[in-house]
Formats: structure tokens, C-alpha cells, sequence
């Protein structure tokens, strides 16, 4: 059963930074690739950052640079810290866990192939 239970959203201004936390069991982290995208009401999905087959990070280029994904696997949760936030990073952030038949996780996340969390607002001002 997939639970991803996810944190650290806000309210920050234009420049800050936030790190969202998501964590959940062994067994989901072990079948799974796992990542985060964002939805801004009344529009898509957005794939952001998954790690994908042997560790390799992946980025949206819209967020490279500037977002960073990592994983700890002792204890089954994912990171994404978001230094240099802007104003269009507003939006709701969902944890996504991308079953690992798929390896084109933003993709797979953008189409809505995945598990994902309750979400966390993130509001950047300007």
C-alpha cells in the first residue's frame, strides 16, 4: 500500500528556498522510482525531479540549476530542495511514486502513471 506522507511547504518570497520531505515504507521505495511534480489550479501536471534507474537524477529544465532531488534509502525519503524560487514555482507539490516499468519518470508523472501524496502548497512572492 502506497502512503507518501510529504512536508515542508510554504510561503517564501522571490530568491528563497524551501525543502520538501517525503516519506514512505521500504516495500514502496524498493518497487518504485521515486519524484516530484507540481500542479497549478486549472492546469496539468508538471513532472519536476525523479530519481531514476541507478541513482541518476533527473530535472525538468525548467527547475535545473536551481531544485535538487536526493534520496535517502536508509530510511526511505526523498528531498527536493528548491533554492532560488520564483514566483511561476508557485503551486501545489505533490511526492510521486513512478512504478518501475517506466523510466521516463517526468513524463510518467505528467500523465498521471504514478502514485502520488496529499500535496503541499508552496507560494513564492514577489
Amino acid at each position: 500500500q502506497v502512503d507518501l506522507v510529504e512536508s515542508g511547504g510554504g510561503s517564501v518570497q522571490s530568491g528563497g528556498s524551501l525543502r520538501l520531505t517525503c516519506s514512505d515504507s521500504d516495500y514502496v521505495f524498493r518497487r518504485n522510482y521515486m519524484g516530484w511534480f507540481r500542479q497549478v489550479s486549472g492546469k496539468g501536471r508538471e513532472g519536476i525531479a525523479g530519481v531514476g534507474p541507478n541513482g541518476v537524477p533527473i530535472y525538468a529544465e525548467f527547475v535545473k540549476g536551481r531544485f535538487t532531488i536526493s534520496q535517502d534509502n536508509a530510511n526511505n525519503t526523498v528531498y527536493l530542495q528548491m533554492n532560488n524560487l520564483k514566483p511561476d514555482d508557485t503551486a501545489m507539490y505533490y511526492c510521486a511514486a513512478v512504478p518501475r516499468s517506466r523510466t521516463d519518470l517526468l513524463q510518467a508523472m505528467s500523465s498521471g502513471y504514478a502514485y502520488w501524496s496529499r500535496g503541499t502548497q508552496v507560494t513564492v512572492s514577489s
